[in-house]
């Protein structure tokens, strides 16, 4: 009977994708994927090490999951991922139960160290491996909607981040071997891909002729059956005209861009590292909206940073008011050993950056209202995800500018639709991240990859806002 194994995620999309080569790897080595750790022989935690809270998750994650070796069924617990690339030999000290610690550049090794009883303990090479569409993966999404990692690594520097520690230089993967990949997961009933990488806008420049993201996007939209293409963490360093062009020229590439900007203080922004002034960044956000008709901006910010003073905060402030992003996420600084930040003075106090977070987005829930209210009336695509997590009576989908797992949902009150089925939807009330709307028509076309559709989920009339 295969071995029952049971693998968790912590942190990012990124971190997400190499879970998922991670089981696609074990599965093929004849590993039984199972949903229950108290079912599982073999337990893997895939930790992230960005900042410290998420450590602190990991670990408890960890702590958590160690108990099935005492209560459970648990012969084997390996940790892998960005904490053990960064703390390997301080986990393996405090941390006896755990088996096995693969790092950031050794998870493809994963299904090769559970099988010998003689591998080492500690397996944390340079950070160098990239996976390929050869690659095993078994996507933990639904099987509508998957992450389409371009490039790993990164080669900024900026004065906060230890990504650069734990993920090494920017390595972009080939045009072709993209391209293949897309198509084996809409072969598999995919219609949503997320383009992630450390820095999106990096892709290429690390490859032979040095092609950029503007020609590799057009290739990926003409993949047969890809209805919606979207693209994560965009540097906003180097975002070309060309680049704006192919976004606004291509129907299936969504009219999203997640793009963080960290801050609007000189400064600050200088202290960063990140090679921009705020005018630059006006300039850029204009031009991406002119360029870009109906263009969502996903951005995100940091609070807190070493100097930043209360005139900083309030330039910042001013900015979130003045763009009025339609997404907006923000991190208090967390100081982590290794980097620039860390050693700079004028620390601020944690509960100053606690109110500066809270002012923020305090300010930003009162920007999206205005953004979702003026959805009202509107009929837009909707990608249908299943029943509502609340209540049966409600479907729950997401237009497309809301992301998976980050952004809000697109409630269904009336009509009926499939998983991965895309609706047109009539918007007819609307909270502050979230809106209700009911179908009005469906999509004829079938899904690639789709098995034999199920009789269509409906929904009930409910007003829940």
């Amino acid at each position: 009977m295969p071995t029952p194994v049971y693998l968790r995620t912590l942190g990012c999309p990124k971190n997400r994708v190499d879970s998922e080569v991670m089981l696609g790897t074990l599965q093929q080595a004849g590993y039984r994927l199972v949903q229950d750790p108290a079912a599982a022989e073999v337990i893997v935690v895939n930790t992230c090490g960005f900042i410290e809270s998420a450590s602190a998750e990991s670990v408890e994650a960890i702590v958590e999951l160690a108990e099935q070796k005492r209560t459970g069924r648990c012969r084997q617990l390996v940790v892998t991922g960005c904490l053990v690339q960064r703390h390997a030999e301080e986990l393996a000290r405090e941390l006896p139960e755990v088996d096995h610690f693969l790092g950031t550049g050794a998870y493809d090794r994963i299904a090769a160290v559970v099988a010998d009883a003689q591998a080492a303990r500690l397996v944390v090479p340079d950070p160098d491996f990239v996976h390929s569409a050869a690659t095993p993966r078994v996507n933990s999404l639904a099987a509508h909607t998957a992450y389409l990692k371009i490039a790993e690594g990164c080669d900024n520097d900026c004065a906060f981040c230890i990504i650069p520690r734990l993920r090494g230089p920017q390595r972009s993967r080939g045009a072709d071997d993209l391209v293949a990949e897309a198509e084996q997961l809409v072969a598999g009933g995919v219609v949503e891909l997320s383009l992630v990488a450390q820095d999106l806008t990096a892709w290429g420049q690390d490859l032979p002729g040095r092609p950029r993201l503007a020609a590799l996007l057009p290739r990926l939209a003409r993949v047969e059956g890809l209805r919606w293409l979207r693209l994560h963490y965009a540097y906003p360093r180097d975002l070309p005209v060309p680049l704006m062009e192919a976004i606004a020229a291509e129907p299936r590439i969504v009219k999203y861009l997640d793009m963080p900007l960290q801050h609007a203080s000189d400064r600050l922004l200088r202290a960063m590292r990140r090679g921009r002034d705020a005018a630059f960044l006006r300039a850029l956000l204009a031009r991406l909206r002119r360029e870009i008709p109906g263009l969502a901006l996903r951005t995100s910010l940091i609070v807190g940073l070493p100097g930043e003073t209360d005139a900083d905060f309030d330039e910042l402030l001013r900015f979130v008011e003045e763009q009025r992003f339609e997404r907006l996420g923000v991190f208090e600084y967390s100081a982590e050993e290794g980097t620039a930040a860390a050693a700079m003075p004028d620390q601020v106090p944690a509960a100053l950056r606690r109110e500066r977070h809270a002012r923020i987005m305090e300010l930003q829930r009162g920007i999206s209202r205005d953004h979702q209210r003026a959805m009202i009336g509107r009929t837009v695509e909707v990608l249908v995800e299943g029943r509502a997590e609340e209540t049966e009576h409600l479907l729950a989908g997401r237009h497309a500018q809301q992301a998976p797992e980050i952004d809000g949902i697109t409630y269904l009150n009336d009509g009926a639709g499939d998983p991965g089925e895309l609706v047109q939807v009539e918007i007819t009330d609307a909270a502050d991240y979230d809106l209700v709307g009911r179908i009005v028509a469906r999509d004829p076309a079938p899904r690639r990859g789709a098995a034999s559709p199920p009789s269509p989920v409906r929904a009930g009339r409910l007003r829940v806002i």
